[in-house]
């Protein structure tokens, strides 16, 4: 028999109970998922708005990753995958000890701290996803405020309910592979609901939309997009045969998506749009990832399909005509993006999901209660497959209304400390009065231009004096992409 090579042998660093292969995978994994925030979004959001207000946008972003990542090690983390406090939260606690953070984690074969950081991203976009709704016009200081208790009392009753294994919809059977309904239903109606009591952007900034920079928000989707691979690889806690087909599912659903929706702009407004090609991949990316390991290839096709179009529809048509959708100022559309193309995953994956993709998920004993309504009136088990259905859409009853009354509640209290919107003259400046900053400066106001002394010896004595030469930042030729 031949012996085990000495790299395998568990020892204190690698404990018998970890598998090298899917620690690495998880914390590769997890860096993919954070790339898509830090810096795909943060690109995303620089690069979407107007020109004025490039460095806001982006900088809201940065901030909620930071702030999210510290309070997730505080606290966060132990109320969303910690022992139960009550039926929809885990008991707060620290996620710093040694002991704690070295010991197995709570599912697969990897430390806590591989876990910790994995959740953590997912809880950082998140709170970023909300950002791309109040852009423009959020006071930073009540943002400032916002993101910590949101974290806090929002996203972490979600994950608990759905994502823990002691949360009761978890123990009802919801299909939530990797957070269509803990991530993009929370904040996409999380954003619209905020934008509500935010107010709206000013006037002018709602007339002119178009982005500052399209190469640049191309970058930001595409990595949004590859990160992705991360987001619903990484569910499955294992280097396994799911997790690669969550991987292809993934991105045959979003190409799918991006074709749906370029098909639709160019035969009803005559041009193919690129900014609607952003949309198509995003609404394509958030429909599968509730069902991307626990459905067919056809159902795949099928979900690009819907979440091509449904939200197109929604955006593109239904928002014009509905009197309260015109009322809400989303800039990046969250709530088509997101919540809309959340919940049609959601119900999709009530539809479509497959018994035998299920038990290779879950690994548990009861792995026959999940079952799609398709399935189930196939195998004669119609009762099963309307239970499911009834499950998902329970839980997004429950993500929507938790939502609602969370943000609201957190708004009206930030709104009796500081106000939720800028000042009117910082909304008609933007990034210069908000942070004394410019995105798109290259030089300073009067800053020099100095004689280059490159492959010159001379001595500064025989320098005839000059007259310094000035520009100003309105003689700097800026170039804007639209």
């Amino acid at each position: 028999m031949e012996s085990i090579p000495a790299n395998l042998l568990p020892d204190e660093a690698s404990p018998a109970w970890m598998n090298k292969g899917d620690n690495a995978w998880q914390l590769t994994a997890a860096t993919l998922v954070g790339l898509q925030s830090m810096p795909g979004l943060v690109i995303l959001y620089g690069s979407m708005v107007r020109k004025k207000w490039a460095l806001n946008s982006a900088f809201m972003a940065i901030y909620a990753f930071a702030m999210v990542i510290v309070c997730w090690v505080g606290w966060g983390f132990r109320m969303s995958f910690g022992d139960k406090l009550v039926v929809f939260l885990g008991k707060p606690g620290v996620a710093l000890d040694e002991k704690f953070l070295l010991g197995q984690a709570y599912l697969g074969y990897f430390p806590t701290a591989t876990m910790v950081f994995f959740q953590g991203v997912f809880a950082c976009i998140t709170v970023v996803l909300i950002a791309g709704a109040l852009l423009g016009r959020m006071n930073f200081r009540a943002w400032v405020m916002f993101v910590p208790l949101w974290l806090t009392f929002s996203y972490t009753v979600a994950a608990f309910s759905i994502w823990s294994p002691n949360g009761w919809l978890a123990k009802l059977g919801v299909i939530d592979f990797a957070g269509g309904y803990v991530i993009h239903v929370s904040a996409g109606v999380a954003g619209f609901t905020a934008s509500y009591w935010v107010g709206p952007r000013a006037d002018k900034d709602r007339e002119e939309t178009q982005p500052n920079n399209i190469i640049m928000m191309l970058a930001g989707v595409g990595l949004l997009w590859m990160g992705w691979s991360g987001f619903n690889g990484g569910a499955p806690f294992a280097v396994s045969s799911d997790a690669s087909l969550a991987i292809l599912n993934t991105h045959v659903c979003t190409a799918t998506s991006l074709l749906t929706w370029l098909l639709l702009d160019t035969c009803f407004f005559g041009k193919p749009s690129v900014i609607g090609v952003v949309q198509g991949i995003i609404t394509g990316l958030v429909c599968i990832t509730p069902a991307a390991e626990v459905v067919q290839g056809w159902a795949v096709i099928l979900m690009g399909l819907i979440s091509g179009s449904v939200p197109w529809y929604t955006m593109m048509v239904l928002h014009s005509k509905v009197k309260f959708l015109r009322y809400i100022d989303d800039p990046l559309a969250v709530f088509h993006t997101h919540a809309i193309a959340g919940i049609l995953g959601g119900i999709l994956t009530g539809i479509f999901a497959v018994p035998k993709l299920c038990r290779l998920f879950y690994l548990v004993p009861d792995w026959d209660k999940y079952i799609g309504l398709a399935y189930g009136l196939q195998t004669g088990q119609t009762s099963a497959g309307l239970h499911q259905m009834g499950i998902q859409l329970g839980g997004i009853l429950f993500v929507v209304c938790l939502n609602i009354v969370t943000t609201s509640i957190i708004c009206l209290f930030i709104r009796l400390i500081v106000p939720l919107r800028m000042s009117e003259e910082e909304l008609y400046i933007g990034d210069e009065s908000v942070h004394g900053e410019k995105a798109f400066a290259l030089f300073t106001e009067k800053q020099k231009f100095k004689k280059s002394k490159i492959n010159s010896v001379y001595d500064d004595d025989d320098e005839e004096e000059e007259e310094p030469s000035y520009v100003t930042s309105r003689s700097i030729v800026e170039v804007q992409m639209v």
